[in-house]
């Protein structure tokens, strides 16, 4: 405790506190919160969670200039909280220090030398000489006149009246305290911080001890609170500039960046459209150079593969091709043979012998079929090998289709629903292709009568063949298009080849159209074939169609 100042003969002094941090009473009602800056930052914190649980952010430029942005802007405003309130602090401490010194120091010379009952003058003159310090508060002094009365000097009675004073800070200044080993005297000086009409205030309060004067000082910290004001708007303006700063570094950096991931994007679409030849300029060492390099030798061993599988489907597809052509020279030979054969079994003169006579039907049924799988190889060869094209002509559907049955003696068994006058340009012999595989998949695997209908759609045909058999099992439905694909596995041989309706499957793809299987509800397999009614714009400049040919021109599927 600080030694107090006697007046002379009289042994009553006013205590103040040593440690002006520690030891002078502090009442936290009615000043403003240190704790502000801790607000604001957790209102900040706020504010940037709902900000990115917001945000659905679909750009890797963006997401970089946000998370710059926000890094910085957080940075910013922690440091700039953290400066203002140490500053403020500093400077309020500060002021304050200053003021309440001045007052315990005027306390002790001018309050403490009034007599122990002074006048209404003479507490009026020792507030006048107190306020006349360096600090310039006003003060207000309370004692008791010899009648005992209550009396009062103010040293500027429009500043500062017993009324102004908060409540608590008059009782702990007038509050006896018990004296103790670590408390000598029975009153201490108290001060608040207080705001009034938007003015910041100093309130302070002490007491002489011995029946002494009260004091109460008041002082205002307009100019503080302007200093702090102007360090705000600074503090304020360096966030923003930083987050502006934050925002251009974002770009330059998302720039450098994402140049090298756009080249990369970019090399990726031109190699996923086939330009297999693609690679990237590689420069430097950092990782998006190692990318790059790793892009490089990805690319370089797709393309070497992708060669060696196209040699190999290339070498594959003219092993068949040039097979089926050499095959048709000597079946042309057998066939005519077998033909022959095949009149001498159906003469009247049965010249040949019984014996012999199942071997022979056999070696002719045989070599059709042969000729079927050469035909239907050459077929799916041209597919594969992207040289069949369309030849197009405006057909009538139902004549087409009653041609397409006439043709294989198919008109006992198959029902025909198609209203003549449906034109559509197409190519018939295509058509007749489709149409031959899916009625003598019906009319052999299924049940007659085998019912085909012919309808229009928007812009399109739609034909569907209904067969009235025990339908397609499930298991084989995802199958009935594959190549050489047979359903039951304990007859691998039968007449057909397997490649009938995948081969009426590239013809429909080839018309822009499709072929699906289906069971129906009532019974039976429906296949239903939709094809647009022209298709003109599937077909090449006139110049080329002549020059990639259909091959043979001969009919393709099964018969």
């Amino acid at each position: 405790m600080r030694a107090a100042a006697a007046r002379e003969g009289r042994g009553r002094a006013v205590v103040a506190d040593a440690d002006p941090y520690g030891a002078r009473g502090r009442i936290p009602a009615g000043h403003a919160s240190v704790s502000d800056a801790h607000d604001r930052l957790r209102g900040w914190a706020a504010a940037k969670k709902a900000i990115l649980a917001g945000l659905r952010f679909t750009s890797l430029r963006l997401r970089l200039v946000v998370v710059f942005a926000l890094v910085a802007l957080t940075a910013a405003v922690s440091a700039s909280g953290i400066a203002y309130w140490l500053n403020r602090e500093a400077v309020l401490t500060r002021a304050q220090d200053a003021a309440l010194s001045d007052f315990q120091q005027e306390m002790q010379n001018r309050a403490a030398a009034l007599p122990e009952h002074p006048t209404q003058g003479e507490l009026q003159h020792a507030a006048n000489l107190m306020a006349g310090s360096s600090q310039h508060f006003s003060v207000l002094l309370i004692s008791d006149d010899k009648d005992g009365r209550r009396i009062a000097g103010n040293s500027d009675l429009d500043a500062i009246t017993l009324a102004e004073v908060p409540r608590s800070l008059r009782d702990a200044v007038n509050r006896e305290q018990p004296l103790t080993d670590g408390n000598k005297h029975p009153y201490h000086l108290y001060w608040q911080r207080i705001v009034s009409n938007d003015t910041p205030y100093l309130v302070g309060g002490a007491r002489v001890i011995d029946g002494g004067p009260t004091g109460y000082m008041l002082k205002s910290l307009e100019p503080e609170a302007k200093d702090l004001n102007s360090l705000a708007w600074s503090l304020g303006i360096a966030t923003a500039l930083a987050l502006v700063g934050s925002a251009l570094l974002a770009q330059a950096a998302a720039t450098t960046v994402l140049k090298p991931v756009h080249r990369l994007g970019r090399a990726a679409r031109r190699l996923g459209e086939g330009k297999l030849d693609t690679r990237l300029l590689v420069s430097g060492t950092d990782e998006l150079a190692d990318l790059s390099r790793t892009f490089n030798r990805t690319a370089e061993n797709l393309e070497k593969k992708v060669a060696d599988m196209s040699a190999r489907e290339e070498a594959s597809r003219r092993f068949v091709a040039d097979m089926s052509h050499e095959l048709r020279t000597p079946l042309t030979a057998i066939t005519a043979v077998t033909e022959v054969l095949e009149e001498e079994l159906d003469a009247e003169t049965g010249s040949v012998d019984p014996m012999i006579e199942p071997a022979v039907r056999l070696v002719v049924s045989e070599t059709r079929r042969l000729n079927d799988l050469v035909e239907n190889l050459m077929e799916v060869t041209r597919f594969d090998a992207g040289t069949a094209r369309l030849v197009l002509d405006h057909v009538d559907i139902a004549d087409q289709i009653t041609a397409c049955i006439d043709a294989r003696a198919w008109l006992d068994a198959v029902d025909l629903d198609a209203e003549r006058g449906i034109m559509a340009r197409i190519d018939p012999r295509r058509l007749d292709v489709i149409m031959a595989n899916l009625i003598g998949n019906a009319l052999k695997h299924g049940g007659s009568p085998v019912r085909v209908s012919v309808r229009l759609a928007v812009s399109a045909l739609v034909i569907e063949v209904r067969d009235h058999g025990p339908g397609i099992p499930q298991d084989v439905l995802p199958h009935v298009f594959d190549r050489f694909y047979k359903a039951s596995a304990s007859r691998p041989r039968s007449e057909g080849s397997g490649l009938g309706l995948s081969i009426a499957l590239e013809n429909a793809h080839i018309h822009g159209g499709e072929i699906t299987a289906a069971n129906s509800p009532e019974g039976g397999a429906v296949f239903t074939f939709r094809l647009p009614l022209d298709a003109s714009q599937l077909t090449l400049p006139p110049e080329d169609e002549g020059a990639v040919g259909d091959g043979s021109g001969e009919e393709g599927g099964a018969r």
